[in-house]
């Protein structure tokens, strides 16, 4: 369960983009988080008993199989949602692809394919290349860090994770319960939930509407109500915070508990409290839910999908149990590796998660470290046993958006966008945070999605800068979209400075376990007692990877909205030919933030911003000299000076020179207290992100 406000990664962009993939893919052979392409739709999963629809096997392809995995692709994200076991996907998939097929959707799709296809034979040229070459190197680094995670494996943790069933159909059926003997879906130019009578069908979330109607034309499509499913969502979340007060909301319909105090305080057995749970929520709620229960987040994410609906797993916290749960587990089914990755990993002949250690050799130089860190950490069953509420993690934005009936006009819109800055203010009040960027979010009663971004000259956080602001990109839109309806509108501050005391290092960075940085290669680790909270964090690549998947399935439903949209356009064109109207053109996506050589953050694709970033990285030193100056001496001591200064700042003082403008090194107080201020706002901008 999730609020308004989103917590966002930023994975880095792909090594091949397509015209319209510009984020969200990361190269595989660079050092960071290795998340699955978003906008890439070949990476889709099964269990090795489901009905296939064309597994792809090898990136070579005749006329006969050129789009096999194509066709793959084309079952979308949600392929291994519960209810789909007993479905012909070759059926599903050759309907799926002959209702697209000669949209511009489809042609989108079959160039990603086709770049995908290309990326992997570059990896399997590089695979057979490191082949010939001496990798005990890179077997010893990866077998010295399993060691390690092995000696951090934490099994004394209850963590479960909760999904309600088919949540926004549940709900509406509440309402109109002769909908529940029948298919039924929410969403009409894409669904967004089937219950489980559609899914019979082959019907599934993500799937654009009009294919739908073609694998069961009696399925019936309601509109979607967000205030009705948020509702029923608080009702359930109070509920869950009586087991855990700190439960993390993963979604509106799933979230994570630790229930390993509740169970030890009532002296109840974790699969005798998750019932008690359940049967709570669906007698006040009316809803079911289904659990998993295992010693981590991630184990327990999978399980929660085992015995759906209304059921629950419980993975017993031993390791040789989970050692052999993973061995056969397909690497579609952990929550990180999405259709794009699969394909990657299949490949090289990684299709399950017991295949993992037989390559562990080869993943750091076929995908990066980060990957190679995640990979290992599913092989061996390990993840997050830390549950916090989603606020208490790192903000990457902050943003609110509202869906309303149609609506046009300038002055109605401009005072639906002003309501809008004045909620955002509130809720960077709330977070704490100033916001560098604003992204303006509009859809249009055709259901089609733009966005517009721009950085205003500071950091934001009031109403009347944030309606200032993104006014004139408001205004832009109306003029390239005469007659302009709009059926959502959002606002969203990124690259956040927070007005919070300084509590956190130089780069805004958690402080790490000490041992983390020294003992081995890999630099990321679970600390050694995960009981601790003495300055300590759980660092876990998982989380980009998840998130990168939760950003794909939104690109995957954008797409298919236009999808829907363009079905619809020709539909109406071919009945009333006068009906047809142009659709407005998007602008080109954002560029991709630039990463600092030196902290390693990312930055504003700007010139004169990224050149005032690094000159700001390189005096970091001397900032800190001024601002230790303006504290009593007393607080201040050789010791506490670093032994040693950059090669870049020694190499200035040697010249005489300081890293600052000369206008900020005047001798005089009052050239000097102004170099002081602006130093210090200096430091404040780039100190968090």
């Amino acid at each position: 369960m999730s609020s308004t406000n989103d917590n966002e990664a930023s994975p880095r962009p792909a090594d091949n983009p397509t015209p319209s993939e510009t984020t969200m893919n990361p190269p595989h052979v660079m050092d960071d988080a290795r998340s699955e392409a978003p906008n890439h739709p070949d990476n889709t999963s099964r269990d090795p008993t489901e009905p296939t629809a064309g597994r792809p096997q090898q990136p070579s392809r005749t006329r006969s199989d050129e789009h096999n995995t194509l066709k793959y692709s084309l079952l979308g994200p949600s392929l291994t949602k519960a209810g789909q076991d007993s479905v012909n996907q070759q059926k599903v998939s050759e309907i799926i692809y002959n209702a697209s097929k000669g949209s511009k959707f489809f042609n989108n799709e079959e160039v990603r394919d086709r770049n995908l296809t290309e990326k992997i034979s570059r990896i399997l040229a590089r695979k057979s290349q490191l082949e010939k070459l001496d990798l005990g190197t890179d077997l010893r680094r990866a077998d010295d860090y399993i060691a390690e995670l092995e000696l951090g494996r934490d099994l004394s943790q209850v963590v479960v994770h909760i999904d309600c069933d088919a949540f926004y159909a549940a709900v509406e059926e509440l309402d109109r319960p002769e909908l529940r003997d029948v298919p039924m879906a929410v969403g009409k130019g894409v669904l967004t939930t089937c219950n489980y009578h559609a899914r019979k069908f082959g019907c599934r979330s993500g799937m654009a509407g009009f294919v739908a109607m073609k694998l069961c034309p009696q399925l019936i499509c309601l509109p979607l109500n967000f205030e009705k499913y948020t509702a029923k969502a608080q009702e359930i979340r109070a509920i869950l915070a009586d087991y855990d007060p700190r439960f993390e909301s993963a979604s509106v319909d799933e979230a994570y508990l630790n229930l390993t105090q509740y169970c030890e305080h009532h002296h109840i057995a974790p699969e005798e409290a998750v019932s008690q749970l359940r049967a709570e929520v669906h007698e006040k709620t009316k809803v079911t839910i289904s659990a998993g229960i295992a010693a981590n987040a991630k184990l327990a994410k999978i399980c929660s999908n085992r015995n759906k609906p209304n059921g629950q797993f419980h993975l017993a916290s031993d390791r040789q149990t989970i050692m052999e749960f993973m061995r056969t587990l397909p690497t579609r089914k952990v929550n990180g590796i999405g259709r794009v990755f699969e394909r990657e990993l299949d490949a090289i002949g990684i299709k399950t998660c017991g295949d993992i250690y037989a390559h562990r050799a080869y993943l750091s130089q076929l995908f990066g470290q980060k990957a190679c860190q995640f990979l290992m950490q599913c092989y061996l069953g390990l993840g997050r046993t830390k549950i916090q509420p989603a606020e208490d993690y790192e903000r990457k934005s902050v943003g609110t958006e509202t869906t309303f009936r149609e609506m046009s006009g300038p002055e109605p819109l401009r005072e639906k966008l002003r309501h809008i800055a004045e909620e955002l203010e509130g809720d960077l009040k709330r977070t704490e945070f100033k916001g560098r960027t604003l992204c303006l979010k509009i859809k249009l009663h055709t259901y089609e999605v733009l966005t517009r971004q721009m950085s205003p000259p500071f950091a934001v956080h009031l109403a009347d800068d944030l309606y200032k602001y993104s006014l004139p990109m408001l205004e832009k839109l109306m003029k390239e979209i005469p007659d302009m309806k709009l059926r959502l509108m959002g606002l969203r501050a990124t690259h956040l400075v927070t007005t919070k005391k300084p509590g956190i290092d130089f780069f805004g960075r958690y402080k790490l376990s000490s041992s983390s940085s020294t003992s081995t290669p890999f630099t990321s680790k679970p600390p050694t007692n995960p009981k601790s909270d003495d300055a300590e964090w759980e660092v876990w690549p998982e989380a980009e990877f998840e998130e990168a998947a939760r950003q794909e399935r939104d690109d995957e439903m954008n797409e298919l909205e236009k999808l829907s949209q363009e079905h619809d356009s020709e539909a109406r064109s071919t009945s009333n030919p006068s009906d047809a109207q142009p659709q407005p053109q998007q602008e080109p996506p954002d560029p991709d933030p630039w990463i600092c050589p030196i902290c390693t953050l990312p930055q504003l694709p700007n010139d004169t911003t990224f050149n005032s970033h690094i000159d700001f990285c390189l005096s970091r030193q001397t900032i800190k000299e001024a601002v230790k100056a303006t504290a009593p001496s007393s607080s201040t001591s050789n010791t506490e000076r670093p032994k040693s200064l950059p090669t870049s700042l020694s190499s200035a003082k040697k010249k005489g020179k300081r890293a600052l403008p000369k206008n900020e090194a005047d001798n005089n107080g009052n050239g000097l207290a102004k170099g002081r201020e602006k130093r210090r706002a200096f430091f404040s901008l780039g100190g968090t992100t």
